[in-house]
């Protein structure tokens, strides 16, 4: 069904918002799938980039490249209202799987909405961004951005993100838990491993020892906790005992305190495992530590009454078994929303090749252009609401300029 359709009898503002996103679809489109045809990992992103940002200026915004000093990143702006609205745009890939969490569909969602709102922001009084936050699958692009000043003045910012078939359009109640990702390496001591093992530190034993003291501790943690670990080196010959052995490990929790207590325990198994061997260890973090995701009440309510009068599932939602996403610091600061996509007849799980395969589909595709739909929707009920808008203006996220941190 063509989304006038969906929008008939929904008032002109919104009857014109729908014939907005269908006027784009072609150029949306073609961009969605040359994103999936053409995967970039985090930082990356160059051609992602650039395409993205000639659909924008297309699309009459105003283009910044390069934005936080991050070269794939960019901020396009339509507007000059008092409330600044930033819808995200994520185009990164995962190594190997590609687009296996669907960012083609986050991507081309996001896109679509900001070329539909761009003609109304003088209408609706605000300013429209579409900011490019590259590297969410590993590098946390948005807690760079947002370290950086790109979200400053921001009184409210959306995305959505793609998942399997079966979830809720409805995203009240749900999350995404905090992860922290860290690199453990063991120091040891070479020697011959048959003339003089015992002579040498087995730094790759200390990973080992990791590993299993982790997998025991996996028994003693709450359910919706999670670690995940992998040898990234390991020993570089059969006869020379290992003095480097490298983990990278990852928890998840979807509260802070719980994510710190977790983390605490597991830094306690690779120094057990340092002591028994004797090799020394050092943990550094990797990359920043992505927040836990709050959903917005009022705009997962404006998201779900769209969602509903296009006929899906708004059933209210049982959460998330996992998954983390950077979304989840803008989110702590700036009133936020990221609902759930779910393709229809998406069996498999997301970061798989199947999923992958199933982001790119015209089933994938008819749900994208509903979410940019929904996205549209939700950004003009909440700034055609005056209570609503002052809300958002007065929540508009203005940094520390000494310490990076939230003005009080």
């Amino acid at each position: 069904m063509a989304l006038t359709d969906l929008a008939a009898g929904s008032g002109r503002l919104k009857t014109d918002l729908a014939a907005g996103v269908e006027r784009r679809r072609e150029r949306v489109l073609a961009l969605s799938r040359h994103l999936h045809a053409h995967p970039e990992v985090s930082f990356e992103e160059t051609g992602a980039a650039e395409a993205i940002t000639e659909l924008l200026a297309w699309g009459g915004f105003d283009v910044e490249r390069g934005t936080g000093g991050l070269p794939t990143a960019f901020t396009a702006t339509a507007g000059t209202g008092e409330l600044t609205v930033a819808l995200c745009v994520e185009y990164d890939a995962l190594p190997e799987v590609g687009h296996a969490c669907g960012h083609n569909l986050i991507a081309g969602a996001s896109l679509a909405a900001a070329l539909a709102l761009a003609p109304h922001v003088d209408e609706l009084g605000i300013t429209l961004k579409a900011i490019g936050t590259p590297a969410e699958e590993h590098g946390g692009g948005k807690a760079l951005l947002l370290e950086a000043g790109a979200f400053d003045g921001v009184g409210l910012a959306l995305m959505v993100h793609p998942v399997q078939d079966g979830v809720t359009y409805n995203p009240a109640g749900t999350s995404a838990q905090a992860v922290g990702r860290f690199r453990a390496v063991f120091s040891g001591t070479a020697a011959h491993a048959a003339a003089a093992p015992h002579l040498g530190v087995n730094a790759a034993d200390a990973a080992v020892l990791s590993q299993v003291a982790v997998g025991l501790l996996r028994q003693q943690i709450p359910g919706d906790h999670r670690v995940a670990l992998f040898v990234a080196e390991g020993g570089i010959a059969t006869n020379v005992i290992p003095e480097r052995a490298v983990v990278d490990f990852e928890c998840r929790a979807f509260t802070l305190p719980e994510y710190e207590a977790l983390l605490a325990r597991v830094r306690r198994c690779f120094e057990g495992a340092a002591l028994a061997t004797g090799a020394e260890l050092t943990i550094e973090a990797t990359e920043p530590l992505y927040e836990p995701l709050v959903q917005d009440e009022e705009l997962a309510a404006h998201w779900t009454a769209a969602m509903r009068a296009f006929g899906r599932d708004t059933s209210p939602a049982a959460g998330l078994s996992g998954g983390s996403t950077d979304m989840g610091n803008i989110s702590q600061v700036i009133p936020s929303l990221h609902p759930w996509l779910s393709i229809p007849g998406a069996d498999v799980p997301i970061h798989s090749h199947g999923f992958a395969a199933l982001a790119d589909t015209p089933e994938a595709y008819d749900v994208m252009f509903e979410a940019a739909l929904a996205l549209a929707w939700t950004v003009a009920d909440a700034t055609t609401d005056p209570q609503q808008k002052k809300r958002f203006v007065k929540a508009a996220y203005h940094r520390n300029p000494v310490q990076g941190a939230p003005a009080t």
